[in-house]
Parts: structure tokens; sequence; C-alpha cells
């Protein structure tokens, strides 16, 4: 029986994709490189550490890595602090608390920054149904190495087999799968170019899912 849900944030939980993309986008601009898109959909379940890591290397920066994500990170505040039309994922907020309601372990495992996590969870309310914040800054290799939900599941009141990881990102699902942890995919709307086919389901909707259906995946 399913005991924990493991959550990614960023297309699960809330879109803050499209201030992601302006931010990293109005960045690229000001340090004077073109990224295609294929090349930034490449970067999808990545922390903004290795992204930039990446882009550095990619583009032989002179900018240290921790001066590049601290320029982003700025750009992202000062664009999430002034976008209005941000919302959780649609029936996302209903399952949240449906599985907490039936005394199901809730744990967001995400590539973001802790502040971006907490920036979030505080906006929508969402601490008091999660007991641990797992941010991707914290691990030296972000998804599709699995260390980021290896670590979730060691937080699980339960055993990894109790747990389930609820991903939309094909970085993601291979995390979840090397980590040995059935993955629930959604195929968001809002995740372009995202293989799911390594997830052991995929769904299109939240409201396919409630702590009853949870509990008997397998």
């Amino acid at each position: 029986m399913i005991q924990t849900v493991i959550f990614d944030m960023d297309g699960v939980i809330v879109d803050t994709e499209p201030v992601h993309r302006y931010a990293y986008f109005q960045h690229f601009k000001l340090l004077n490189i073109k990224v295609s898109d294929e090349m930034y959909h490449g970067f999808t379940g990545n922390s903004t550490r290795n992204v930039f890591q990446k882009i550095k290397d990619h583009f032989n920066l002179l900018e240290d890595v921790e001066d590049l994500i601290q320029t982003k990170r700025s750009l992202f505040n000062n664009a999430f602090d002034t976008k209005e039309d941000l919302f959780l994922i649609d029936g996302v907020e209903n399952l949240i608390k449906d599985l907490h309601a039936h005394n199901i372990q809730l744990i967001v495992a995400s590539s973001a920054s802790k502040l971006t996590i907490n920036r979030v969870f505080s906006r929508f309310n969402l601490h008091p149904y999660f007991t641990h914040i797992v941010s991707g800054e914290d691990f030296p290799k972000s998804k599709p190495h699995p260390a980021i939900f290896e670590f979730a599941a060691s937080l699980s009141e339960a055993p990894k087999e109790n747990c389930i990881v609820i991903e939309d990102s094909a970085n993601g699902v291979e995390a979840s799968v090397a980590a040995g942890i059935f993955c629930v995919g959604y195929n968001s709307i809002n995740s372009k170019d995202q293989n799911l086919s390594k997830a052991n389901i995929i769904i299109q909707d939240f409201r396919a899912l409630n702590a009853k259906t949870v509990k008997n995946l397998k």
C-alpha cells in the first residue's frame, strides 16, 4: 500500500515554467548568448546550478557559476512577485488535500531552489500538507540522477516500496526509475517535448487520482 507521495513541483504543483523561461532568456540576452529552444528544453528537471554549469561550459563564459545563479534568481524573483496569473496546476490542490486527509505523507522533491519552493508554498499555503521539502540545490547532480529521490524516500515514514513519485519531465521520470520508485508521469500541457514512456503509469488529469486509487497503485 502506498503511504508516501513524492511530488515534483514545477509542472506538477504549479506552472512556474513561464516565469523561469522569462528570467533565463532575459539573462541569456544580458550574456549575449543564443540558447536554442531544443537546448533549453533539455534543461528541464535540472537545478539552476547545473543549467549554468552546462551553459558556462558550452559558451565558454568567464562569469562564475554562483554569480550567474544569483543574477537569474534575481530576475526570477522580480518576475514572480509581479506575475498575477500564477496558479496551481488544475486539480492538484484537491489531490494534495485528499491525500493529506487520508494520512498519506507528502514530500516535495524539486530541482528548484529552497527559496523558490518556499515562495511557491507560502503563496499557495502548501506548507501544512508536506512533511519535508527537498531541493535540487543540495545535490551535485540533477535529475536524471536519482540522488534527490533516493534522499526524499529516506525521509519517508514508510519503506521505499511504499512510495510513489509524481513527475512531468523525462529527466524526473528517469530519476524516479533509477531510484527504484514507482513513477506516475503527469502529461502536463505545460511541459513541452517530454518523453514519459518510462513512467509506470501516465495520467493526463489529476482528477484521475485520489487517496483511494493512490493507496492501491502498483
